[in-house]
């Protein structure tokens, strides 16, 4: 028997909550490393930004290639010692949250009022890969650093420590969805008065050897490793599996208020989130997508809106048969089947695992205020057309409303955002 939709959630926001804006992003990805050259990039959509990797070739990966950041000067974010301590997640989420902050220029706010929540689905992982392969058989040759580097909060105390944030420092966990967790969680702080500002968003690094063998035993990833520009391509028909990349993404959120009093730029707003969990399966999503379409209305109302507010959905969009087969269901039925255009930047950005929720987010709230949604790379034939609008081809104009941005991860973590534009 099939399950009829949700009903969609009365509309309502609380009277008594700050209202919880967006002052600063900073991005670090393999579509670029400013907003805006993530943006041309994204908008574009010519192929995925994904190369062959020499150390996956010769450390025997299954899969050759990812997208990975392209190098830019670390001069101005890190310092030598810095450099010596950190391990790659953390030195990308710290030169996002940099260039967040900076763009914020956020005042002397009391320390204990600003709080630093960050999402990773890998952590250290990686280091500690490297750490096994090179002191395995010198163990008392570990680097001094060794721990520090492989923690998965590293990064929040890194940003706490450069700026003196004394609020909630918290790190969360969520797989593929803890970016969009982190910004969800700190807005609430917000929201409830027990935070003044936060910087939120998510990071992670996965190119190893390790990862992408582990991944590809799952039949995970694609394995187009003779055309990896074009191996990225959700919602197509012949979608093989999900590219990894890297990448961190962080937001400023303020309270509405301080932000206007203080005269500060303000880019959107975190006007809706939810979270909930399949309970299905520790990999694969619910194939009906019953959980995750309840998690979008809850977000949509959270924000006080209906579904048709809606403008564009940023699908979380894996390019894996099952994900996007089951968001696509859920999709149809949150929305009743007269959903908005959807959008999948992961054609482009590749997965960054903890960091996509977070980047998504950003993208999502930069195209809600141009209005336009951006087409989705290499999608040649939509095997999901006849329950949702995938865009393609050419990024389309659209009237300016709230976005959906979704993130679902392993385990079953799904959380919403609901993004309102300035404008």
């Amino acid at each position: 028997m099939t399950a009829r939709p949700p009903a969609p959630a009365p509309a309502r926001r609380p009277s008594d909550r700050h209202r919880v804006v967006v002052t600063g992003i900073g991005v670090k990805s393999p579509a670029g490393v400013t907003l805006d050259e993530v943006m041309d990039t994204v908008l574009a959509a010519g192929s995925t930004a994904a190369a062959p990797r020499k150390e996956l070739i010769e450390g025997g990966s299954p899969v050759h290639f990812a997208c990975q950041v392209p190098d830019f000067d670390l001069g101005p974010y890190l310092t030598r010692r810095e450099l010596r301590q950190i391990d790659r997640p953390t030195e990308l989420a710290l030169c996002a949250a940099v260039d967040a902050v900076g763009q914020a220029a956020l005042p002397g706010l009391p320390p204990g009022r600003v709080g630093v929540h960050l999402g990773t689905g890998i952590g250290g992982l990686p280091t500690m890969e490297g750490l096994v392969r090179d002191h395995d058989a010198a163990p008392t040759r570990m680097p001094v650093f060794s721990v520090p580097r492989t923690m998965a909060n590293s990064a929040a105390a890194r940003v706490a420590m450069r700026y003196g944030f004394q609020g909630s420092c918290v790190t969360y966990t969520t797989a593929c969805a803890s970016g969009a967790t982190a910004i969800g969680e700190a807005a609430r702080r917000i929201r409830y008065g027990e935070l003044d500002a936060a910087v939120a968003g998510g990071f992670d690094s996965a190119v190893t050897t390790f990862m992408l063998s582990g991944f590809s035993r799952m039949q995970a990833l694609s394995t187009r490793n003779d055309d990896p520009e074009r191996a990225s391509r959700p919602f197509d028909a012949g979608r093989d599996g999900f590219v990894m990349g890297e990448g961190a993404a962080v937001l400023v959120l303020e309270r509405l208020e301080a932000a206007t009093a203080r005269g500060a730029r303000i880019l959107g707003e975190v006007a809706g989130y939810a979270t909930n969990a399949d309970a299905h399966h520790i990999v694969a999503p619910h194939t009906e997508g019953e959980v995750a379409a309840a998690c979008m209305a809850e977000a949509i109302a959270d924000a006080g809106l209906l579904p048709s507010d809606i403008g564009q959905i940023n699908a979380h969009g894996t390019s894996t048969q099952a994900n996007d087969s089951a968001e696509a269901a859920a999709i149809h039925r949150c929305f009743n089947g007269q959903a908005p255009p959807v959008t999948s930047v992961k054609g482009v950005t590749g997965h960054l695992i903890g960091g996509s929720g977070a980047l998504e987010a950003a993208i999502a709230l930069v195209c809600a205020e141009r209005r336009i949604v951006p087409p989705v790379a290499n999608l040649t034939e939509a095997s999901e057309a006849d329950r949702i609008d995938v865009v393609a081809g050419a990024a389309r104009a659209v009237d300016c409303a709230p976005v959906l941005s979704n993130s679902f991860g392993f385990g079953g973590q799904n959380v919403c955002l609901v993004l309102q534009p300035a404008t």
